[in-house]
């Protein structure tokens, strides 16, 4: 038993040190595709049991409604400058999402998106946000409304890639450029105004953070979850 945690412990320290040591332009795992280290469900210590690795993804299994899943939060945060990439599907009438420079402290914020900006995965067919503008896939949820035609048919797979430069933000959906705007600035804070985290006095403002998997309560699979800096 102390082999073993001893072990475990020398992972967690060189994983994290991977993390924090990594240089500019190279891609760091977030998940190893065997477990859920370097993740924990937003106000907890460790991942929810409704999220499983499942042949090498983590899958949120919502048909035990007796598991727990919650928002699944990185245990590293990350600065402004980043290249985020993943890949996701998702279940019929599905819901789901991918935030960033989300805040890890439950203590002052009850949920994950009163920080966080969010990349939607969605059944646009399906679910009833695929009926309102700003909240179909591959938006910025609530925010900035994308490019259509770029998602695959619901239970394939997606590639996604959010990418945050300088205050310039990109958002990828299978190769395509789905969103394009700008944060920080005037305008970014004229789109808050306009949506429904307005009055989440830190919503959008704080430019670092930790990336953050959306529990929905429906069926959702990520898998190949990377990040560099830039």
């Amino acid at each position: 038993m102390k082999v073993f945690i001893t072990r475990t412990l020398v992972f967690i320290s060189l994983f994290f040190s991977t993390l924090v040591n990594a240089q500019p332009g190279e891609w760091i795992s977030l998940f190893d595709g065997k477990t859920t280290k370097g993740w924990h469900t937003y106000g907890k210590t460790t991942a929810g049991e409704a999220w499983k690795v499942d042949n090498g993804t983590l899958h949120l299994d919502a048909g035990n409604k007796d598991l727990k899943g919650g928002d699944l939060v990185t245990d590293a945060s990350f600065g402004n400058n980043f290249h985020l990439k993943l890949e996701w599907k998702i279940a019929k009438n599905g819901n789901s999402g991918v935030m960033f420079f989300v805040q890890d402290n439950p203590a002052v914020y009850k949920s994950v998106w009163h920080t966080g900006p969010e990349m939607q995965v969605l059944d646009n067919d399906g679910h009833p946000d695929g009926k309102i503008k700003k909240h179909r896939v591959g938006n910025l949820y609530d925010l900035v409304e994308g490019k259509e035609g770029a998602v695959h048919a619901t239970g394939e797979w997606n590639l996604a890639e959010i990418v945050s430069y300088n205050g310039k933000l990109d958002f990828f959906l299978n190769g395509v450029n789905v969103v394009s705007t700008t944060y920080g600035d005037a305008d970014w804070k004229t789109l808050i105004a306009g949506s429904k985290f307005k009055d989440k006095p830190d919503f959008g403002k704080i430019f670092s953070g930790h990336i953050a998997l959306q529990d929905h309560g429906d069926h959702v699979w990520y898998r190949n979850i990377m990040i560099k800096k830039l």
